[in-house]
């Protein structure tokens, strides 16, 4: 069962970030604006970030009330950050926390689901790029052959949003959440070793109590002026399980399952993650599955297994992904 446990906690995570599309689908813009969608579960995820520390202090104090009271630096504290690098966390934060998921919201609202899970998969060809231009990495033939084929496969399904065939899908939604992926490969590249060096709840907290502190001016007047009624009567679990559960919870699994399976093993449940949206989508109506988008997902897929391929194959360097985060 211990050899299981991570990689359920991959599936499970891949299944959440899965529904986030569809789900995302139902509520953007029509319920509630994107800004106010981006601050809101930026915000409930600082707030549950909170919630371990809380605990660890109450169980702490409730075995301890006699030493509590005598010697309050034995008390349970959250992980020190130097100084220094508090201030690459704040960059982080704008990376990962506001710009990606201000591309995410504006960039779902304005396209289909089923075209913007796709065009996340191709976020570990991106990391090559960035890695390569940052002198972090080096191409070979399987990259240079997976990354023609993976960005060929990607900038086809942000183009088919300019079809009149693609109905759901806009090109300016499509250029968004291309965007996200592109911003995502940057947080990937430029901070994977200083996120190595903490705690993942640490750095979650960090990154989302910044994040919430920037959006939440920009987006009170969509949370204030959201259609709660409607809400309530049509959209409440969408709603809620976009605003709780996909911006904090996956990331922790996501770094729980990677401390125990390869990091080649664990992008292969990524695949899961347009599949399952696709199904979704296309069985609550939210969006229509074409031929040719098939087409371009599978020549995204065989350009990213090739990618992560050369990973496995040349084994100098770790894996683009192992560090990631989400949403």
């Amino acid at each position: 069962m211990e050899k299981l446990r991570p990689h359920l906690a991959l599936l499970l995570c891949n299944a959440i970030w899965a529904m986030d599309f569809p789900f995302y689908a139902i509520v953007l813009p029509r319920y509630m604006g994107p800004m106010g969608m981006v601050a809101a579960s930026l915000f409930v995820a600082a707030v549950i970030s909170f919630i371990p520390l809380g605990w660890r202090w109450a169980r702490w104090y409730a075995d301890n009330r006699k030493l509590a009271v005598e010697n309050r630096s034995a008390r349970p504290h959250a992980e020190k950050v130097p100084h220094e690098d508090m201030r690459k966390l704040v960059g982080a934060a704008l990376l990962i926390g506001v710009l990606r998921k201000s591309f995410l919201m504006f960039g779902l609202s304005r396209t289909s689901p089923i075209d913007g899970s796709i065009i996340d998969t191709i976020i570990p060809i991106l990391v090559l790029v960035v890695s390569v231009l940052l002198g972090l990495d080096k191409f070979s033939r399987m990259k240079i052959i997976g990354l023609t084929m993976g960005l060929a496969g990607a900038v086809c399904v942000v183009l088919s949003g300019a079809s009149s065939v693609h109905e759901k899908a806009e090109l300016l939604g499509n250029v968004l959440i291309f965007s996200s992926a592109c911003v995502s490969a940057l947080y990937m590249a430029l901070f994977k070793r200083l996120v190595a060096k903490y705690k993942p709840i640490t750095v979650i907290r960090w990154i989302y109590c910044v994040a919430a502190i920037i959006t939440l001016p920009f987006g009170l007047p969509d949370i204030v002026h959201a259609d709660y009624a409607n809400i309530a009567h049509h959209a409440l679990f969408p709603t809620l399980f976009v605003l709780i559960v996909p911006t904090f919870f996956p990331n922790l699994l996501l770094n729980y399952g990677l401390k125990y399976v390869a990091p080649t093993v664990t992008s292969i449940y990524t695949y899961l993650q347009p599949v399952l949206a696709i199904i979704v989508s296309v069985a609550m109506g939210l969006d229509k599955l074409h031929f040719d988008t098939v087409l371009f997902a599978l020549l995204i897929f065989i350009g990213v297994g090739l990618v992560l391929r050369s990973y496995s194959v040349h084994r100098t360097l770790e894996h683009p992904l192992s560090q990631g985060m989400r949403h």
